[in-house]
């Protein structure tokens, strides 16, 4: 579904030159439902994006072999001068969906009312986070990417709707999450690797990755 065939990343930091994956081989199934744990600092981001595509490993070849999603969180595709009606408008037509259907899906889910018309640049950070949710939801992808948990919200009724489709959406697709907190695997997830020193490390239930992640802690 997802491969990563003898991958390496790294960046140099000034002083020294920082591992993220070294040599890295490993394959995301389907229904695999993969959490990964890792602390701040150590590439988490960078993974989940090389995954999705956003950047490009230093050796090795990443296999996609489904529809990946863009990372849960990610605006980078997004314009803030523009509304939310135009950018969502804009993604759909690149994934070669029906920007009508993507809009009232997203209008729905969302649900912040005269906002959605606004410039994405005058949106709160909760705003922010809805739109990212919808925008993702609104596309039936294969394979989820969650860069360190869901986004989370004041609001009972969106987190309620959000909660709803989430559970639909993962019910038929997989999913891959990063996170420092192991709580938020523990919702999602049926399985885990901790990302430490360059290497992934791979554990069939979520209490034998904690394990290693405390110890190395």
């Amino acid at each position: 579904m997802l491969e990563f065939d003898n991958v390496s990343k790294s960046f140099w930091t000034g002083r020294q030159r920082k591992i993220i994956l070294d040599k890295a081989s490993f394959t995301v199934r389907r229904g695999m439902n993969l959490g990964i744990l890792a602390k701040n600092g150590t590439g988490k981001t960078t993974v989940i994006n090389m995954m999705a595509g956003l950047e490009k490993p230093d050796e090795g070849r990443i296999h996609r072999r489904c529809s990946v999603s863009f990372p849960l969180g990610f605006m980078g595709g997004l314009d803030n001068k523009q509304s939310g009606t135009e950018n969502v408008r804009y993604i759909a037509s690149l994934y070669s969906l029906d920007p009508d259907e993507v809009e009232a899906f997203c209008r729905w889910l969302c649900d912040i009312g005269e906002y959605f018309s606004m410039p994405i640049g005058t949106y709160s950070q909760g705003m922010r986070a809805r739109l990212s949710l919808a925008l993702m939801l609104a596309m039936n992808f294969d394979l989820y990417l969650v860069d360190e948990g869901m986004p989370s919200t004041t609001d009972v009724a969106f987190n309620r709707r959000a909660g709803a489709v989430m559970r639909e959406r993962f019910e038929y697709s997989t999913l891959v999450i990063v996170s420092h907190q192991m709580e938020i695997l523990q919702k999602f997830c049926n399985s885990a690797a901790v990302l430490c020193d360059g290497k992934l490390f791979f554990f069939d239930t979520l209490e034998e990755a904690k394990e290693l992640y405390d110890y190395t802690s």
